[in-house]
């Protein structure tokens, strides 16, 4: 099976971000990649399964503001980047993490692109939901790691 290597460039709607995260970058990688564990630190997140080793093909179901997703991992390189993406409600997905150690901290970075009908007919709204989301999301996975 081929999985995309990177997120579509030419979506309907494409959001980037990022935080330096005052903790190693083994412990927020195993935060982020324990996708079951999720729901304990990440509140939007209602819940989490992943369906076997954080590995390029294994599949995760998870639950979020009243979506039920199913994701596939395309690509992971521990610690440094993970890969993940697919179709939710007429929008495809994709998901890209990186981790980069910063002396004693590490720098987090995300990209996703959203793309289908749903998103070309209202991709201003989109845009702004999926950049609360992820400013969201680095928030929460900041919070727990320095912990």
């Amino acid at each position: 099976m081929t999985y995309p290597s990177h997120i579509d460039r030419h979506a309907a709607v494409v959001v980037r971000s990022g935080i330096r995260i005052a903790a190693p970058i083994q412990r927020v990688w195993r935060l982020h990649t324990d996708v079951g564990g999720w729901p304990q630190w990440q509140p939007d997140i209602d819940a989490a399964h992943l369906g076997g080793p954080v590995r390029a093909g294994t599949t995760f179901r998870w639950a979020t503001a009243g979506l039920s997703i199913v994701s596939t991992i395309y690509a992971v390189d521990p610690p440094r980047r993970i890969l993940w993406g697919g179709p939710a409600n007429g929008i495809t997905g994709i998901h890209d993490w990186t981790f980069d150690a910063d002396d004693d901290a590490t720098l987090v970075r995300t990209e996703e692109s959203w793309n289908g009908a749903p998103v070309r007919s209202d991709a201003a709204d989109l845009r702004s939901a999926l950049t609360a989301s992820l400013t969201s999301w680095l928030e929460h996975l900041r919070r727990a790691a320095e912990r």
